[in-house]
């Protein structure tokens, strides 16, 4: 099946087998790694994207079902080579080790920070629940988000 959608501002056709999801679109047809693949039943995160907006995990999601949508992965989060605020944040308070998680908490943490900028640092918590990290013990990640709220317009830290 053909499906069209948008990928990081650009329109993009992709040939899929009706049962492909979205994550093995990105990663396979598109060459957009950054979108990983951890338990490949929604649980934990790691392939979080952005469809028209909303945080959604890219594994669950069919790739025709995103006919005429706007996806935006982790590499569609900024627009040059310099890293965006909340990607600084993530790099000053050490909230990554091994990585593997980092794309979809920093994709899950865009989308709190545009529509809530000035969460808490308990909405922070119960947003990124639904990302697994085996290494960071989640409190560098936490305070990489808050101290991220400025560049949206929130509360400095």
């Amino acid at each position: 099946m053909q499906v069209r959608f948008e990928v990081n501002g650009r329109a993009v056709e992709v040939d899929v087998e009706p049962r492909t999801t979205l994550a093995d679109a990105l990663r396979d047809k598109l060459r957009l790694t950054g979108t990983h693949l951890g338990c490949e039943h929604g649980v934990c995160g790691a392939c979080t994207v952005l469809v028209n907006g909303a945080a959604v995990r890219s594994c669950l999601m069919l790739a025709v079902q995103a006919e005429g949508d706007k996806v935006v992965t982790v590499e569609g989060l900024s627009n040059d080579d310099a890293l965006t605020p909340l990607q600084a944040s993530f790099r000053k308070h050490h909230a990554l080790q091994c990585g593997f998680c980092t794309p979809g908490m920093i994709t899950t943490a865009h989308a709190l920070l545009t529509e809530e900028p000035n969460c808490d640092a308990d909405r922070v918590r119960e947003v990124l629940s639904g990302n697994l990290c085996r290494c960071t013990g989640y409190i560098p990640i936490v305070e990489a988000v808050l101290d991220a709220r400025a560049a949206y317009g929130g509360k400095k830290t």
